[in-house]
């Protein structure tokens, strides 16, 4: 192997794997641009650097090793040749940062470094970090949603936020009569890493202080995965040149409020009341209620040290928070350890709170803490770990997003937990913490890995179809139509009035009219009903929600006389760019492509699921749904009859009308503004509406593509009665690509997966690798500073699952058709299929699997059938 040792001083000196050297002793940021050049022109395998080289970037602070691992794509570690494979194996388990970078680049490390267990999210700040321009702690609850009404203009606008619960992760020190904190002090290092094996999150910190003295800070932080209400902190602080009287202070902090999102800042932030507080010494406990939502949530905490240090404690209680201060007697180069135990209840208002007692509560050591919850975190990668070869990187960022899909939703975490997974996860505030249509691109890892969770999710759903019923009513249509966000009681909560932050101008926010999330919620029900033959689900909850959403889209298509043909108006598609036509008194648009094929879609499942259950189940939810036989009939009809735009190339139109917009000019806006992501925004700004243009903010019907094969695509357009040329596909992703700006980081991973279907392997690479990339690296530029994009990370997973591995879950008998990118080698995951647990290995030339049942599988359309607990392998 071709490594190098570098040794690191004044100069830098290069120790070649043929034994002989090379000096660098250019000025630093010439000399690490010299070093890539020699890595990569000398064709080198990864190497050693004698220490950290901590320096300056575009705004970041890098260290020289990990910045040589993500230019280069090969290992660079810190330390000696022989401690070489030892620490080349924690490079794709660790996310590391380095410095401190107040403002967004700090918010998008700390929603990166956010540690969590599907029931509780806490950002990866410090424990000394307050609220604030440069930094924002926060702990989100699964569900903790409350309304409040905001000024706007002449109006009161009402929103329901995801609300940042007290902070009870406060520590901090007062030396001299004055707090220390990271962001009012000297930074002279600062190192933050996420271990994604055990979700522990270590920070190391040295601050200066302005007489001089240096004090060190240790904090480990971890989210329980077994016992999802607890979480603990350790907190080491080291005085390095001085002693003397520190104090050291831990709070239960209920001033809190939501400051995440820059642009809801000027909205109203206040969500909590602080109703109660408790203090025993080195227990304490808060309670807070929510203004409008009456929920509760309920933390006790306890300090502990393990040098006896509290016997000076002292606590004071304020108007809405508990203050704990241990003043010591500190020595130079000695170290003082104190942790804190947390818990954390939440109760909605109907439920009784119980009384607190603080004595009878056990609050579990950090030990305990970290044991239980490393067990549960094997246990959670066994499931759903992707394993590749000849990729480090992308190694790296699949555990990353396979890490905060978990800690989003988890088996523990939502078990029996009456939420959803928000599109930023328990990360931030953007989109306020409201459920989309990003279910679509989630629920399938879970359908993949952990049947069980997706229960609880869909049932998220089901125990809101009465209020979905309630808007479709209200809205002059039959069925269920649930909302475009959701969080509380699942009605509407999408804005009236959003905020251009271009021109500072607020405009309508006509989102609500993408009735398309029903057919995503349908398609996951369905996805879901397919994988597991979950009977009781289905005669329980599944059947009557289809019944619902199918009535809803009947009652939606409205028969042309004209053209013979059904047509369904008033709707958006994922674009979101489009709202109307041009110059339009009312917003929605007619025969959405998307739309309209994933009704025909439904309604030609909803026929083949009536004839898998008896005439008297089925008749029983049809009683229950007022679905009769006549509607059935009528929904079959529709099937053939939905109307498409199509021109002669077999380009499908977006919407009726989509042929007749302008066309813009991409070079001239890349030029001005550089990102051109949210065309829709820089278009406002001017004056002028992207409802004029042929340009998407992501993909819209080329959506089709990714829920469905192209020979499903061609059986839904050969239902509806239209020809298309064999090579429809590919065009209508040339035509679409070169008018989409992937103003949604979704976008990439849809156009990837058409590219593959295409066999355009360059492209469909590159559009997934920068989705891949795309939270890490923060692409949108700030974005994810408001919570990671769980919809994207969880793409990202099934990419190489579907695309990548060949693997397909939507016909009768699970399939591969293998398509391995070239810079993997092999690539190895589980899966559970209708009770069955899978372990797969794809390498370029072979599949090789292990399944718990006899099964068969289809691999390139040829059938194998499988012996239990018998590996296979299968030359494809």
């Amino acid at each position: 192997m071709n490594h190098i040792h570098i040794e690191t001083g004044k100069h830098w000196t290069i120790n070649w794997s043929d034994g002989t050297t090379e000096t660098l002793s250019t000025p630093l940021n010439q000399r690490i641009d010299q070093l890539k050049e020699q890595i990569n022109t000398q064709a080198v395998d990864g190497g050693t650097i004698d220490q950290e080289v901590i320096f300056e970037q575009e705004e970041q602070t890098l260290e020289l090793a990990q910045y040589l691992t993500e230019e280069t794509n090969r290992p660079f570690v810190c330390g000696q040749p022989e401690d070489f494979n030892e620490k080349v194996a924690q490079i794709p388990w660790n996310i590391t940062y380095y410095g401190y970078n107040p403002g967004k680049n700090e918010y998008a490390q700390e929603s990166l470094l956010t540690v969590g267990n599907g029931f509780m999210g806490l950002r990866g700040t410090t424990p000394e970090m307050e609220i604030s321009d440069a930094n924002y702690p926060a702990l989100y609850l699964a569900g903790l949603y409350n309304e409040a009404g905001s000024q706007v203009a002449d109006k009161t606008i009402y929103n329901e936020d995801f609300v940042n619960a007290p902070n009870l992760q406060k520590m901090y020190l007062i030396i001299d009569g004055n707090r220390i904190d990271i962001e009012h002090n000297q930074v002279l290092y600062m190192k933050r890493q996420l271990d994604l094996k055990n979700g522990v999150l270590t920070s190391w910190a040295t601050l200066g202080l302005a007489d001089g003295k240096k004090i060190a800070i240790q904090t480990q932080k971890i989210a329980n995965m077994e016992n999802v209400h607890e979480y603990v902190i350790s907190y080491t602080f080291t005085p390095l040149n001085f002693t003397g009287e520190v104090v050291f202070v831990s709070e239960a902090d209920g001033q809190v409020y939501n400051y995440n999102v820059e642009r809801y800042r000027s909205l109203t932030s206040d969500h909590l009341q602080v109703t109660e507080l408790q203090a025993e010494k080195e227990t304490v406990s808060l309670l807070a209620k929510t203004n409008a939502s009456n929920i509760t949530v309920s933390q006790q905490a306890k300090l502990r040290s393990s040098h006896h240090l509290l016997a000076n404690l002292t606590v004071e209680q304020e108007t809405n928070k508990i203050v704990q201060s241990v003043p010591l007697k500190v020595e130079e180069q000695n170290s003082y350890t104190f942790e804190k135990t947390v818990l954390v209840q939440q109760y909605q208002k109907e439920e009784t709170i119980p009384e607190i007692d603080l004595q009878a509560l056990a609050f579990p050591t950090f030990e305990t803490c970290l044991q239980q919850s490393s067990e549960q975190w094997t246990t959670l990668w066994q499931k759903a770990g992707i394993s590749i070869t000849g990729d480090l990187m992308s190694q790296k960022l699949l555990n990353l997003h396979t890490y905060h899909l978990l800690v989003s939703a988890s088996p523990n975490g939502n078990q029996g937990l009456d939420a959803s997974i928000a599109a930023r996860g328990l990360h931030g505030e953007a989109y306020r913490g409201h459920i989309f249509w990003d279910e679509l691109f989630i629920f399938p890892f879970y359908i993949l890995h952990f049947p069980e969770t997706v229960k609880q999710l869909l049932l998220y759903r089901y125990k809101r179809l009465e209020m979905a019923k309630k808007e479709a009513n209200e809205a002059g249509y039959q069925g269920a139509m649930f909302p475009w966000q959701s969080s509380l009681d699942g009605s509407e909560q999408s804005q009236e009035l959003h905020l251009n932050p271009i021109s500072k101008k607020w405009k309508k926010d006509n989102s609500r009219l993408q009735r398309h999330i029903s057919l995503a919620i349908a398609y996951n029900i369905w996805l879901y009903w397919h994988n597991t033959q979950d009977e009781s689900f289905m005669k329980s909850y599944g059947l009557e929600m289809l019944l619902e959403i199918a009535h809803f889209w009947e009652s939606a298509a409205v028969y042309n006389p004209v053209t013979k043909r059904y047509d369904i108006s008033h709707v958006m598609g994922p674009d979101e760019f489009h709202e109307s036509y041009p110059e339009a008194k009312e917003s929605g648009l007619k025969n959405n492509a998307y739309t309209n094929m994933m009704v025909v879609w439904l309604f030609e499942e909803i026929e083949r699921i009536k004839n898998e259950f008896s005439t008297t189940e089925f008749s029983t939810i049809q009683e229950k749904t007022g679905v009769t036989n006549k509607l059935l009939e009528k929904m079959d009809n529709i099937k053939h009859q939905l109307t498409l735009e199509i021109n002669e190339e077999g380009i499908i139109a977006q919407f009726n009308g989509y042929f007749d917009l302008k066309d813009l000019d991409w070079q001239h806006y890349k030029e001005k503004y550089g990102n051109i992501y949210r065309m829709d925004r820089i278009l406002n700004a001017e004056g002028k509406s992207a409802d004029d243009y042929k340009v998407a903010k992501q993909a819209d019907s080329l959506m089709i593509f990714y829920n469905f094969s192209k020979e499903q695509v061609t059986t839904i357009l050969q239902d509806l009665n239209y020809q298309v040329p064999a090579d429809y596909v590919q065009k209508n992703l040339n035509y679409y690509l070169a008018r989409t700006s992937h103003g949604s980081t979704l976008s990439r991973v849809v156009h990837a997966q058409l590219a593959a279907m295409v066999d355009d392997q360059e492209l469909s690479w590159k559009l997934y690798q920068e989705a891949l990339y795309s939270d890490y690296r923060d692409i949108q530029g700030g974005t994810t500073a408001e919570g990671i994009h769980a919809g994207v990370m969880a793409a990202t997973l099934y990419i190489p699952l579907t695309t990548f591995a060949g693997l397909d879950i939507r016909k009768d008998v699970i399939s591969f058709a293998p398509n391995l990118p070239q810079a993997w080698t092999n690539i190895q995951f589980c899966i559970t299929v209708r009770g069955i647990d899978f372990s797969i290995s794809v390498s370029h030339e072979t599949i090789t699997i292990t399944a718990t049942q006899a099964t068969d599988i289809e691999v390139n359309n040829k059938k194998n059938k499988l012996t239990a607990n018998e590996k296979t392998t299968i030359t494809y």
